[in-house]
């Protein structure tokens, strides 16, 4: 019976993650792609519906808009532009090198969990341009126009003048204004900041989903990026090497990192726990092996290397 089983598995599941791989959307995400709607979303007045993530870019001058509802859009490997309710955003640049976004009403909040060092980004508000320096945790209003920092460090452009600051200052964005950026209280939220930290809870899930998947076929790995994750519906960020913790608090895994130190319990479906040493005899292609486990670090958690030192 077992080695009917056996038989039955290996002649079934090649085929099955051929299906999987075939229904996926095509396996890069550019600057610009919809990774998550709910309630009213419309690009460029077209509605969007779940069916439109992995499929759907924010072209450059198209507008993505939201009415009583929410928006994740997202820019390069690692970084979210997450839209509020009544609020619109257009993309002016979706280039990997330059990747610029314009907040045109409401509020926009943009978690950064990798910044490289050749990432150009900046989001325009009534005119004047922010360029986000480090990882964090950014939020941007249109009425009053301002840019609030959670955590990170951002350079603000305004005619010949800028201003560079970090966490726990806000600036206004207002053309002719004094760049003095001012103490704001981070303990302060809302339900955008909130919704946002949820997303990013899930997607941490589905890093470690995804990770699993490429311990169990290390074919479909060609290094940092997105990885469409079936089972989440969404693109999930993996990260090239070590184990880093996202602004919100919350662990993202490379494959190397997972290989040699993931934990030797883990969730392989809410309410069912496995044990074992050996991460890629527990695999299965395209199973969402791991339900991600209660770990959230203070915010701006320290990066970890590929041998788990601190980075």
């Amino acid at each position: 019976m077992v080695s009917l089983w056996k038989t039955t598995f290996r002649t079934i599941a090649p085929l099955f993650a051929a299906s999987l791989l075939a229904a996926a959307p095509a396996p890069v995400a550019r600057p610009g792609a919809v990774n998550y709607v709910e309630g009213q979303v419309t690009l460029d007045g077209q509605s969007l519906g779940l069916k439109s993530i992995g499929t759907v870019e924010v072209q450059p001058g198209h507008v993505l808009e939201t009415g009583q509802g929410k928006a994740e859009m997202l820019l390069t490997p690692g970084v979210y532009l997450r839209l509020a309710d009544h609020s619109a955003a257009r993309m002016v640049s979706p280039s990997l090198t330059d990747t610029r976004v314009e907040l045109l009403r409401g509020e926009a909040m943009l978690e950064a969990d990798e910044v490289l060092a050749g990432n150009h980004l900046v989001v325009t508000d009534h005119g004047v341009d922010t360029n986000i320096r480090k990882d964090g945790i950014y939020k941007f209003t249109t009425d009053p126009p301002q840019v609030a920092v959670y955590d990170g460090k951002v350079q603000v452009f305004e005619d010949d003048h800028s201003a560079e600051f970090g966490k726990g200052k806000q600036l206004a964005l207002v053309a002719d204004a004094a760049l003095k950026p001012v103490k704001f209280d981070r303990q302060q939220t809302d339900s955008l900041y909130q919704w946002s930290d949820v997303r990013s809870e899930y997607l941490a899930e589905a890093n470690q989903s995804s990770v699993q998947t490429i311990m169990a076929d290390p074919w479909g790995w060609w290094g940092m990026g997105w990885y469409w994750n079936p089972w989440f519906d969404g693109w999930a960020f993996v990260p090239g090497d070590g184990l880093f913790y996202s602004p919100f608090g919350f662990g993202f895994y490379s494959p190397a990192y997972w290989r040699y130190y993931a934990p030797a319990h883990y969730f392989v479906r809410p309410g069912v726990s496995v044990a074992t040493p050996h991460v890629a005899s527990r695999s299965f292609i395209g199973a969402p092996m791991m339900h991600a486990p209660s770990m959230r670090a203070p915010m701006g958690g320290m990066r970890l290397g590929g041998f788990g030192g601190r980075r």
